[in-house]
């Protein structure tokens, strides 16, 4: 006879949390929010750690390098897609690691014997109003010169005229040697009163551009999570087809953490996958696994040496696995009978398994909800692909911008490889919808939005740490009533359109 669960399966919008008491010392500003991000012993650190309980969906429209840098800058963490060719996913993740704090590598760049007219594209694609001119055209080929908008007048020029006519030669640029520090190369800036900085080699070969501004906002993100090197931290995606090629490769790019995606982890598929890289790597190269949704997949994945597990199937935004399987479990529920799992193995074993909310994230306060619930991090898809970082397209709809954001069980994504179960190698049927949701400008502005009801709740319920939050949180459930006594209601909401001021 089939199993049958008595409890409902329940989703966070019907739980909210009790106030604990809250001293004096309880305030915003003391609330840490750093998190284990892969597992470890008793008595010991976590190898890696993140500094706020955020990651990125492992997907196409939302986790490309931009995002990742951007994440990071905040502190937290980037799974770049897996879907696409292995070298195209390596080299973002190597843009990733290039990217020095304050350090840009040149994405605007021309030859001398280009023209105006290429000049203007360029700036008119990448919004930046400063090219690098080297003898190839490429961002790091011999620098000969730099075009800023000071160098042309579009009015006054023809757009066929030669860059080498109009640029700034190197002869008379200020430049400095690539192991200048960014200290340093502030202090050359603002000594010879520029705005840019090129960082070239013994080569004369363009390195790095350093600018006044980048300096400025590198001061503002104290919160950053870099490595060893001080080089931004970032994740990627794996399958379980071509990890014995795919894995080697994001290695050697330098991706501080991997992650196997797939719609559900509860597979042999998966401890083949985690076997080899053990077997390759010992513990030396960190991956996640998952998805599970209840105590039996998580020990199987924790047995088989994932360094955390990925909790949720069915309930991301865009997800349809339920409505095609008839798969899955309300996420609050799957993610309490997880964490019980999860610590009951800590006492076990002495080994710490993090655990990662990926879906069911519809309000910024369910995120607090989910840590209660114990997760140590949770991984948001339709959160970061409203943002300008994502790689999707920004377009008007009906007079709204909006942001594209598909799933990977799409047609337009068809990632095959995130639904295999073995035998052809093709998406079957769909299991992710194509669409758009509004767009939210920045990722910096949302993100400090976000983390800040965070804290004020975690204090609100009397901890300043999320350990405490798991240890001590008070939950309650909601009736249907709770819910809707939850928002605005019995009131005519003020217009605030024009003319009604």
């Amino acid at each position: 006879m089939a199993f049958y669960y008595e409890e409902p399966s329940r989703t966070f919008s019907e739980y909210l949390l009790i106030p604990g008491y809250s001293s004096a010392e309880c305030i915003p500003s003391k609330v840490s929010l750093k998190t284990p991000l892969v597992r470890f012993k008793k008595g010991e650190e976590a190898p890696i750690s993140i500094n706020i309980p955020m990651v990125s969906a492992i997907m196409q429209s939302v986790s490309d390098d931009r995002m990742a840098v951007a994440l990071a800058q905040e502190g937290g963490l980037s799974f770049i897609y897996g879907s696409q060719p292995i070298e195209e996913q390596a080299e973002m993740i190597r843009k990733v690691k290039r990217y020095r704090a304050g350090f840009v590598v040149s994405d605007s760049n021309v030859s001398p014997d280009m023209t105006l007219a290429d000049v203007l594209a360029i700036t008119e694609r990448t919004g930046h109003s400063t090219v690098a001119v080297t003898e190839d055209g490429t961002a790091g080929g011999k620098f000969v010169g730099i075009v800023t908008n000071k160098d042309y007048r579009v009015s006054r020029m023809s757009p066929d005229t030669k860059v080498k006519e109009f640029m700034t030669e190197f002869s008379k640029i200020v430049c400095a040697g690539e192991d200048t520090t960014l200290k340093e190369a502030n202090d050359i800036i603002w000594e010879h009163k520029i705005n840019c900085l090129p960082l070239v080699n013994k080569n004369q070969e363009l390195v790095y551009l350093v600018f006044r501004k980048d300096y400025d906002t590198h001061k503002k993100n104290e919160n950053e999570l870099i490595d060893a090197s001080k080089r931004y931290m970032v994740g990627a995606g794996i399958n379980t087809r071509d990890y014995k090629e795919r894995v080697p490769a994001l290695v050697e790019a330098g991706a501080d953490v991997l992650c196997i995606d797939s719609s559900e982890g509860f597979s042999e598929w998966q401890k083949m996958t985690l076997d080899y890289i053990r077997s390759e790597y010992g513990d030396s190269v960190k991956v996640g696994a998952g998805n599970v949704v209840d105590a039996e997949g998580f020990r199987f994945l924790a047995d088989a040496g994932a360094d955390f597990v990925k909790i949720g199937i069915g309930g991301g935004a865009i997800c349809i696995t339920r409505e095609q399987k008839g798969i899955g479990r309300g996420q609050a529920t799957a993610l309490i009978e997880v964490a019980k799992a999860r610590d009951e193995y800590y006492e076990e074993t002495g080994i710490y398994v993090p655990i990662c909310s990926d879906g069911g994230i519809v309000h910024d306060y369910h995120i607090t909800l989910a840590l209660a619930m114990g997760a140590d991090f949770v991984m948001l898809g339709r959160y970061f692909a409203r943002f300008d970082e994502s790689p999707t397209k920004r377009v008007n709809i009906n007079g709204s911008y909006m942001k594209e954001y598909w799933g990977e069980g799409s047609a337009r994504a068809r990632n095959w490889q995130r639904y295999d179960m073995g035998g052809d190698k093709k998406l079957s049927f769909e299991e992710g919808v194509d669409s758009f949701v509004p767009y939210a400008g920045s990722l910096k502005n949302n993100v400090s939005l976000t983390l800040s009801k965070v804290r004020s709740t975690m204090c609100n319920c009397g901890v300043t740490t999320i350990p405490d939050l798991q240890k001590n949180a008070k939950l309650t459930l909601v009736s249907a009533t709770s819910i809707v006594e939850g928002g605005y209601h019995d009131v005519m909401l003020r217009s605030t359109g024009k003319g009604n001021d």
